[in-house]
């Protein structure tokens, strides 16, 4: 078999003597460990080495695609990419792009890539064992994780292009379930990179959102006072992001569509997109366009949408270097932090909620129209103190609502768990919703 440039040679030298105007390739190769602890034993376990390579080929004004996992016989893929080229009906403007420089990014360096595989699963059998300790409520945990994966991705092609990356990523996870007079709560907590190795803070938190919903019961529905903790704002923020998609826009999918330079939010909020933000930083997107730091909104005004390749040229913009195989995404999307610590907050909300969790995002909301009801449970506030745990409780309202009345964002930007992209957010005081309780 090959090597990759080899490959590389071969495949862009049989699509060019076909006529191909030009060609592209997307390699990305992954190795992931994950290990599950329940009641001390090795429940789940996996390691695995996945690769792939996509090659792109122009002709004749349309794309053509063709997929392999194995570093052989480039000149079939480039005739089956041609192939499928021909077999699309309408031509698609999607650009390609040329030869550039890249930022330089620090070195990540994390202390669990040198861990054996043993080491990780006893560091998520001490999770376990921490997240138990925390308080005599806690009756069991319903998993403890660690894991990570190494990234390297490789896009070149007859323009120029030759860009690189290596992405390391590593988490832990627990679930610890608290038990009192007849009610059964779950908390959760999770640490990345190295913060993998804070178990007794992960554990601690855990169990504090567990135990802390200990008691919980609904309010009577009716208009509330709304401080949304960061991790549910987050989620939130996470649900409604292809909203901001250029991509959506275009096709009629977002409300945001020719929005730009509008005031769409209050002035207290700026939302960034900062694909070199230190929480899993790269130098450039899915189509080899460098990065771009921008506030998509700042002080409420919408500054951008995010834009490929593709879509900017149809907008008649810059690239935002946002493309993702298939689309468009954010980088590290995220509220930017306000002066409130989350004690003040609380006193600026006076009589209202404390929201710590939302589920039924995919079920619950309608990112085109941005309408959305959640199921929902936090704390109930009187004059600036938690007073009693909330549950079984649905927050409803529309996302673009909710950003032009937020009131005040805190110092407490916090990120979620990393995927294809990561969000991020303080907690925010939003001002007022609809809550259907008993």
């Amino acid at each position: 078999m090959m090597d990759f440039d080899q490959f590389k040679e071969k495949a862009f030298a049989a699509a060019l003597a076909e006529g191909c105007d030009a060609a592209e390739l997307y390699f990305l190769e992954e190795n992931s460990f994950s290990a599950t602890v329940l009641e001390q034993e090795l429940d789940a376990y996996s390691v695995s080495q996945t690769r792939g390579l996509n090659l792109r080929v122009q002709l004749a004004g349309k794309n053509g695609y063709a997929y392999t996992e194995s570093l052989d016989t480039p000149e079939n893929l480039a005739l089956r990419a041609m192939d499928n080229a021909r077999a699309i009906e309408n031509e698609d403007d999607h650009p390609m792009q040329g030869k550039c420089e890249y930022r330089t990014l620090p070195a990540r360096e994390c202390r669990i890539f040198d861990a054996s595989e043993r080491e990780k699963i006893e560091l998520a059998m001490a999770l376990e064992r921490a997240a138990k300790a925390q308080d005599p409520r806690i009756a069991r945990v319903m998993r403890s994780i660690v894991g990570s994966s190494n990234t390297r991705t490789r896009i070149c092609n007859t323009l120029g292009l030759d860009a690189m990356r290596e992405e390391r990523i590593a988490y832990s996870f627990v679930t610890p379930v608290a038990s009192a007079e007849g009610q059964v709560k779950d908390g959760f907590a999770f640490r990345v990179n190295d913060d993998v190795f804070d178990v007794e803070g992960c554990a601690k938190e855990a169990a504090k959102r567990a135990v802390t919903q200990l008691g919980g019961a609904p309010v009577p529905a009716g208009k509330y006072r709304i401080l949304f903790e960061n991790l549910a704002m987050a989620d939130l923020l996470s649900a409604f992001s292809s909203m901001f998609s250029a991509d959506a826009a275009q096709k009629g999918l977002s409300l945001l569509a020719d929005k730009e330079g509008e005031t769409i939010a209050a002035p207290c909020v700026t939302l960034w997109d900062d694909p070199f933000h230190a929480v899993n930083p790269r130098a450039f997107d899915a189509e080899g366009v460098p990065s771009l730091s921008k506030a998509v909104v700042e002080r409420g005004v919408l500054k951008t949408l995010l834009h490929n390749l593709k879509t900017a040229k149809k907008a008649g913009v810059a690239s935002t270097g946002n493309a993702v195989q298939g689309g468009v995404m954010p980088t590290n999307f995220f509220l930017a932090p306000g002066p409130d610590g989350f004690e003040r907050l609380v006193t600026k909300l006076g009589d209202g909620l404390i929201i710590t969790d939302i589920s039924g995002l995919h079920a619950g909301l309608n990112p085109i129209s941005g309408e959305f009801s959640l199921l929902a449970s936090g704390m109930l506030v009187k004059d600036g103190q938690a007073v009693r745990p909330v549950e079984q409780i649905t927050v409803g309202g529309s996302f673009l609502s909710l950003m032009r009345g937020i009131e005040a964002v805190g110092s407490d930007l916090r990120f979620g768990l990393p995927g294809g992209a990561c969000f991020g957010s303080p907690s925010v005081l939003a001002g007022t919703l609809t809550v259907s309780g008993k």
